[in-house]
């Protein structure tokens, strides 16, 4: 064997064989005997075998038979819990597993068949946790099984074959939409009005949800409540008639790719689902639901539900040990300087190199409701600005943004999140347009770090929309620069252009790019400014107390 691994070291190197031609033939010579002796062993080996199988009791070769017969699903996943094998370390468990006569023949004891053998006696224990299921088909209508409650058809009210007509029906709509966009985008101008099969699309859906049923009949809220009373949270509640056609069919769009994305993840390994993934956060007064995998230690992930301290974010693994937590911690609010008050709500300025445990705390929480964020542990190189609102027993976390100490993008933003009890309730535009605020006092142009989020990209957006029909609406000049609005709202250029071209107010017109002051948009916007009042969910640049950071 030792020579073999030299041979095939020599010829890894192509010039040395093409210049010495008596060293070419040596090494053939030494690795045609090398195979000779090892088809010998193996002979060997094959024959102890033989003769040990003959001679092994029934009930031990029925037992290898089994383990022999093919795999009953199509994955491979490592074990999850403490009683199977430790997934870190598969070449001891697997050592363990080697018969005496294999260790005398000199056979390699991690050969592939072991560890498949291995994979599919796993696989072949998983099986779904909603009562009653057989682990049959999926709810994407593309795999055969599923171990998920995600990927559950009897959860979501379903069978295996009509997940297949539906992904089928998906599939069909999907091809007709991208042909239609290929055919439009060929002869598309550069700023083009909606077509007329997106007009025609857009009242059809407008017709589908006017037919909407006003209420549930009598007949149909008993039958509700039937399906409610005998599965409980084990079954998906009924949601037909519950809205539209049309927003239902959305709806189990969403559901079919949420759990495709799941099962490609736990394919790769990166969760396992039911064993290593958090499902719910006791945070404070509230309990929440979390939405993405994150990667916290495996001895609290998989016990599916933490308990947090939400002031120092310490996460803890029973409702015991936060009570004896919260009697001793003496934290109050995030650590740091509080750069910004007004009323109740505060923002702390925490850098990541002199607080590196509460940051580490705060991205691994962020990851439970954020799916692009990558930044766990390597925090020292970014400032955190944590807003909070107070009340009698302290600040409590509402949201908060991180930003590079030193960006040369530009960026003002790296990662934002509103914790989901605070979303829709205008904390989400507070922290963005405090990031802005800091970049005009920096006196610089600032843009949020890619890719963004699905909720960050509705918020980001709406939040161009309106500091454009603002500025709009306070301009009086007959001559309108994107330069001078980037340098008076700090928004970059080409968010500006973004958002001109979506609000449909940026033409090409003899040879130049015009931007149109659409009237009917800002008094829009104006009605609706003017209907929200006085509203406290705005950020006061009086009320900074901050100058930028010098050093690192």
């Amino acid at each position: 064997m030792p020579r073999r691994k030299r041979t095939a070291g020599s010829s890894s190197d192509g010039t040395a064989d093409s210049d010495d031609s008596g060293d070419h033939e040596k090494t053939d010579s030494s690795h045609s005997e090398a195979n000779q002796r090892n088809n010998t062993r193996l002979t060997r080996a094959s024959l102890r075998l033989s003769q040990s199988s003959q001679d092994a009791p029934p009930d031990v070769k029925q037992a290898a038979e089994r383990d022999e017969s093919p795999p009953r699903t199509p994955t491979g996943n490592a074990p999850s819990s403490e009683s199977d094998i430790d997934i870190s370390s598969p070449n001891a468990s697997h050592d363990e597993s080697v018969t005496k006569d294999q260790k005398d023949s000199g056979s390699d004891p991690s050969h592939r068949p072991k560890r498949r053998r291995f994979h599919e006696s796993y696989n072949f224990n998983m099986k779904c946790p909603t009562p009653g299921c057989n682990s049959i088909g999926h709810l994407t209508g593309k795999h055969e099984r599923h171990f998920s409650i995600s990927g559950c058809p009897l959860y979501h009210n379903l069978s295996a074959d009509e997940c297949k007509v539906k992904a089928i029906e998906r599939e069909k709509q999907e091809e007709e939409r991208s042909q239609g966009q290929n055919e439009e985008n060929r002869h598309a101008t550069r700023h083009q009005a909606p077509t007329q099969r997106q007009v025609r699309y857009k009242e059809k859906v407008v017709e589908m949800r006017k037919r909407r049923d006003s209420g549930l009949t009598k007949d149909q809220k008993e039958k509700y409540m039937e399906h409610r009373q005998t599965h409980g949270t084990t079954r998906e509640p009924l949601l037909e008639n519950i809205t539209s056609d049309y927003d239902l069919e959305l709806f189990r769009k969403a559901q079919a790719r949420a759990a495709e994305d799941l099962e490609k993840l736990r394919l790769q390994g990166q969760i396992t689902e039911g064993s290593n993934m958090i499902k719910t956060i006791l945070f404070g007064r509230y309990e929440l639901d979390t939405w993405y995998h994150s990667p916290y230690p495996e001895e609290y992930a998989r016990l599916g539900r933490l308990y947090i301290c939400e002031f120092c974010l310490k996460y803890m693994k029973s409702q015991t040990i936060l009570r004896r937590h919260m009697a001793k911690c003496v934290w109050k609010h995030p650590p740091g300087d509080e750069v910004y008050r007004k009323g109740a709500i505060s923002v702390f300025e925490v850098d990541g190199k002199k607080n590196k445990i509460y940051c580490q705390n705060l991205c691994l929480l962020a990851k439970l409701f954020l799916d692009h964020k990558t930044l766990y542990y390597d925090v020292e190189p970014f400032l955190f600005y944590v807003m909070t609102e107070a009340d009698n027993t302290g600040c409590h976390l509402v949201g908060y943004f991180s930003k590079e100490k030193n960006s040369f993008l530009n960026y003002n933003v790296s990662c934002i999140l509103t914790m989901p009890q605070y979303m829709r309730q205008g904390y989400g535009k507070m922290l963005i347009d405090f990031s802005y605020l800091l970049s005009k006092v920096e006196e610089r142009v600032g843009s949020p770090e890619r890719p963004l989020s699905d909720l960050g990209l509705i918020s980001y957006r709406s939040y161009w929309k309106e500091v454009l029909l603002r500025y709009m609406y306070n301009f009086k000049g007959k001559e309108i620069s994107i330069k001078e609005i980037s340098q008076e709202t700090a928004v970059n250029s080409v968010d500006i252009v973004s958002t001109l071209q979506s609000l449909q107010m940026l033409k090409y017109w003899k040879g130049k790019h015009l931007v149109l002051k659409r009237q009917d948009l800002i008094d829009e916007w104006k009605a609706k400014e003017t209907k929200r009042g006085n509203n406290n969910k705005t950020i006061d640049p009086s009320s900074l107390k901050w100058t930028p950071p010098k050093g690192t």
